[in-house]
């Protein structure tokens, strides 16, 4: 199949690293692309037309990947629409800002969010497109995360369900095999409305600057960078599955 024939579906696909994975599968020439979303409706609808100047057709989907019956209604719209999904990049996450020993704080219920979103979610919708994946030779990418391996990022929660994500990538990769591609992209901090949602603009530029000298690279990654790493991995990487690549500007590795 040509590229301009392929489907991709993105979760989280209408703001940051989403976004920019959707419009750099365009420019890349895939040319149906479904933008997954729980809230974000305007912002999805804006960037339908975005992908329409890259000479793509963007289709909004509301849907909340944490309810298993809510991602098979979109997937039975995704198909109908469609016909089948060639790439599936899991991309939708949610946190909360908790200090690590602040274990109090963690209740039930931010378990249940946080699990529900990050890795059920990426199962659910997994499990809902895994057949159509098979049919066509299809690419799963998960967005997981550097907080997966080191003991960082918002909360304990979040860092848990991205080491879950990246055990379910490689379990995955296996499951699906070899009809499909399963693989992780991790990234380090990235320059993006993320951090500035849970911290404040102040703060986060704060952060993000005292961060950079500590990259080996000497800066941090926008949206665009980690969305043509996932693309690639997606499209590009022929051979490879079951694999996690950090794109952190050589970060972690001063761990």
């Amino acid at each position: 199949m040509s590229r301009s024939g392929r489907v991709a579906i993105i979760t989280g696909g209408a703001t940051g690293i989403g976004r920019a994975t959707c419009l750099e599968l365009a420019r890349r020439g895939v040319g149906e692309i479904h933008i997954g979303y729980s809230r974000s409706a305007e912002a999805a609808v804006q960037l339908s037309a975005e992908l329409a100047d890259l000479g793509a057709t963007g289709h909004p989907l509301q849907f909340d990947v944490s309810d298993r019956e809510a991602v098979q209604r979109g997937a039975e719209e995704v198909l109908a629409a469609s016909g089948g999904v060639d790439v599936l990049v899991n991309c939708a996450g949610t946190t909360q800002r908790i200090d690590f020993a602040d274990l109090d704080a963690i209740t039930p219920e931010l378990w249940d969010d946080i699990l529900g979103v990050n890795l059920l979610g990426a199962f659910w919708v997994c499990q809902a497109f895994a057949e159509s994946l098979k049919e066509r030779g299809g690419s799963v990418v998960n967005v997981t995360s550097i907080s997966a391996t080191r003991v960082v990022g918002s909360s304990l929660p979040y860092g848990v369900s991205k080491a879950a994500l990246a055990q379910m990538t490689r379990a995955l990769a296996v499951a699906l095999a070899p009809a499909v591609r399963v693989n992780a992209v991790a990234p380090g901090t990235v320059i993006s409305g993320w951090h500035e949602r849970l911290i404040g603009e102040a703060a986060a530029t704060r952060n993000f600057e005292a961060e950079a000298e500590f990259v080996p690279l000497g800066r941090l990654a926008d949206s665009e960078e980690i969305g043509r790493a996932i693309v690639t991995v997606a499209l590009d990487l022929t051979f490879v599955t079951g694999q996690e690549v950090i794109v952190d500007g050589g970060k972690a590795l001063r761990y």
